[in-house]
């Protein structure tokens, strides 16, 4: 079975509640539809003559060496999707040589992630009571997680009927495992809750309490990828979560550019939602994205096959980005450049809107 037969697979074999969760987006869908049309949309201008007998995809991510630019993205509910949840998803990671987020609501703990091999960085949902947040965060530090993603764009919580807290009793319900029953307890169930006050200040924090550096999940602005840099973000991350945040929200590919300007280079940019192809891919990193998060497409594969899945998923899509290099004349990431993008044309709509 290859990739691109894993979502129709999956569609069959997971219970609705599941289906219905990982399908699920903010209003009428708009972003998440529009965000993968986006991404298609973007045209080439391929180089001639140019040396491509060898093909590189490795690069670095904050300094860890990756064999492909296409990271995990963390997820929740992962063990919804297989029994083995994220353990398989990490051994998937060090299979084909790249790095996984493990989310706030992992259902497994830290430590069966890490036993994988697989560099990990960890996502951060701010609990409105801090020592929770506090708890995980000092919990990955110990299981050799290398950076703290700072999620922002999903203060707003799902529909009920399809957010798991109001799931029964059913399989893959777990969640926040890596807190005792006992903390959750003391905190209680809006304790638990994300915290809607967080500000530019919270990067500071994170990263005063965890000592290691943090990237800022779910910025579309270049003026608030700004000021996450100066307040001592290492990394940003271009998302939209998967259409969660907003219905009618600019997609990922509109607002790259823009944050890729107002950056500068003072920090990596990597970029989520939408993305489907090797060609999506090229078009980020083109567009100055360090590398790119896989999220549905790899629940998919976990949902049929497992680690095997999930592993094939990134093989197939490292591969297929490699031939777009060699038909776009490239023999390494770093030539993907912003002049291989049409500025017009089938791309036009994809114009950049003017820096906040």
């Amino acid at each position: 079975m290859t990739r691109t037969d894993f979502e129709a697979r999956a569609q069959e074999l997971l219970p609705d509640y599941v289906r219905a969760y990982f399908h699920a987006t903010a209003g009428s869908g708009a972003s998440d539809a529009e965000g993968i049309g986006d991404w298609s949309a973007i045209r080439f201008r391929p180089y001639a003559l140019r040396d491509v007998s060898t093909i590189d995809t490795t690069t670095s991510v904050l300094g860890t060496p990756v064999q492909t630019p296409i990271l995990i993205a963390p997820m929740a509910q992962q063990t919804a999707a297989h029994t083995e949840g994220e353990i398989a998803m990490a051994r998937a990671a060090a299979a084909v040589g790249t790095l996984l987020g493990v989310s706030t609501n992992a259902a497994v703990p830290f430590a069966s992630i890490a036993a994988e091999g697989a560099p990990w960085w960890f996502q951060v949902y701010v609990a409105r009571d801090h020592h929770l947040t506090e708890l995980l965060a000092q919990r990955a530090v110990e299981q050799g997680a290398s950076a703290l993603i700072l999620t922002v764009d999903m203060i707003a919580l799902l529909p009920a009927a399809v957010n798991p807290r109001n799931w029964a009793d059913v399989p893959g319900k777990a969640r926040l495992s890596n807190l005792t029953p006992a903390e959750l307890a003391a905190a209680g169930r809006e304790g638990s809750a994300a915290d809607a006050s967080i500000s530019f200040d919270t990067i500071g924090w994170l990263r005063d309490l965890s000592g290691l550096p943090v990237i800022v999940k779910g910025v579309l602005r270049g003026d608030d990828a700004r000021c996450c840099v100066d307040s001592g973000a290492s990394g940003i991350v271009v998302s939209t979560h998967g259409g969660r945040r907003l219905g009618p929200s600019i997609s990922s590919a509109r607002a790259l550019p823009e944050v890729v300007e107002a950056v500068d280079g003072r920090a990596e940019i990597y970029a989520d939602s939408g993305l489907r192809t090797g060609e999506h891919i090229a078009a980020a990193l083109a567009m100055g994205a360090r590398a790119v998060f896989l999220g549905r497409p790899l629940l998919w594969a976990l949902s049929v096959e497992g680690s095997e899945g999930v592993r094939t998923a990134l093989s197939e899509l490292t591969a297929e980005l490699a031939l777009v290099m060699v038909q776009l004349g490239v023999s390494r990431l770093d030539a993907l450049r912003p002049d291989l993008l049409a500025s017009n044309g089938a791309a036009g709509r994809l114009e950049r809107p003017e820096a906040g």
